[in-house]
């Protein structure tokens, strides 16, 4: 129903390596022409497929480093238990879980966040859990920004990484004026907006505007990125494997973890296991391999656990419907304020 032709796959690809490229300089780079680019584009769009959006440097939308958190619950309470933590605005991602735990989410303190009282009150309140572990994330290897297909030569890749911002941000950023936010609220949602959509939304001059986008996106603001399901591409196994690591070792296997290509999260986190592994799979041999081989070449690993999602509920605070169509995202949470 959801399946992707080849023509879709190498649209996506690239669109992962330059979200907003020009449709003609992805056309070209494809051997196909803007316009049917753009229909292929529209027509995923419409399907709750695939959508454009940014992610937003943690420092301007967090007041801490986020949580990893995993419930368990009553027997046939799990998805009252999701559906009531999608009404949570700090949960960014959520997914109901086989394994160790019945929901994994990840929590990020937003501006106004009481972190104490959400993890010892809010969510240990809603009716049907039965226990709460919570991590907090000490270190960042690998975002899902960074997953993407590789279905592209060398010589394409190239190109389109032309047409791609490639200073790193900085660890920090600077407080935005109120121009720049609301220049970072349109570019959230939709991270192929147009200086002359920025424009026309902000009543500013469309240079105005086109630096305003400029500045945002080299200083790391905003990362624009595409928000896609894996499961439609090929990659329907989304696994958490858990790793104790003799710390000594950390370093080094949080770095060869990060560079997996099955990555969309790589943390080093507090609690028993030291690193988080969030990655994507085509098939169960295709994890298999990983834990046995991937894993098991890693030195200081004392103990792997291992856990699939069953369904997913959302990601980037976009909820999912039949686990892999786009719906709204669950909260406005750039409304919510600025960290200072």
């Amino acid at each position: 129903m959801h399946e992707l032709d080849d023509a879709d796959l190498d649209l996506v690809a690239a669109l992962q390596l330059a979200p907003r490229a020009p449709l003609n300089v992805v056309g070209d780079v494809l051997g196909s022409s803007a316009s049917t680019v753009g229909r292929r584009m529209q027509r995923l769009q419409q399907r709750r497929l695939l959508r454009v959006i940014s992610t937003v440097h943690w420092s301007l939308i967090m007041t801490g480093n986020p949580y990893l958190v995993w419930l368990n619950c009553r027997p046939e309470q799990t998805a009252a238990v999701a559906a009531a933590v999608r009404r949570v605005p700090e949960a960014q991602s959520i997914l109901i879980t086989a394994g160790d735990a019945d929901v994994f989410c990840t929590l990020y303190p937003l501006p106004g966040t009481d972190v104490r009282r959400l993890l010892t009150e809010t969510l240990p309140g809603i009716p049907g859990i039965e226990s709460l572990r919570s991590h907090l994330v000490l270190r960042t290897e690998r975002q899902a920004v960074a997953w993407h297909l590789d279905r592209l030569t060398g010589e394409q890749a190239a190109a389109l990484r032309e047409h791609v911002d490639t200073a790193a941000p900085a660890e920090v950023l600077g407080p935005l004026n109120d121009a720049e936010f609301g220049t970072l609220r349109l570019l959230f949602d939709d991270g192929r907006i147009s200086a002359a959509q920025v424009a026309r939304e902000l009543d500013v001059s469309r240079s105005t505007a086109y630096r305003l986008i400029q500045s945002l996106l080299e200083s790391g603001a905003a990362r624009p990125r595409v928000e896609i399901e894996p499961a439609v591409l090929g990659f329907p196994i989304t696994a958490l494997c858990t790793l104790a690591v003799q710390p000594q070792h950390v370093p080094a296997a949080l770095t060869a973890l990060g560079r997996h290509r099955s990555g969309r999260l790589t943390v080093m986190a507090t609690g028993p296991a030291s690193i988080l592994h969030h990655g994507t799979f085509r098939d169960e041999e295709d994890l298999a391999r990983f834990v046995t081989e991937d894993i098991g070449a890693l030195p200081g690993v004392t103990g792997c656990t291992t856990s699939t999602a069953l369904g997913v509920l959302r990601r980037q605070w976009i909820d999912r419907e039949d686990d892999v169509l786009l719906g709204p995202r669950g909260h406005d949470i750039l409304a919510r304020g600025r960290p200072r």
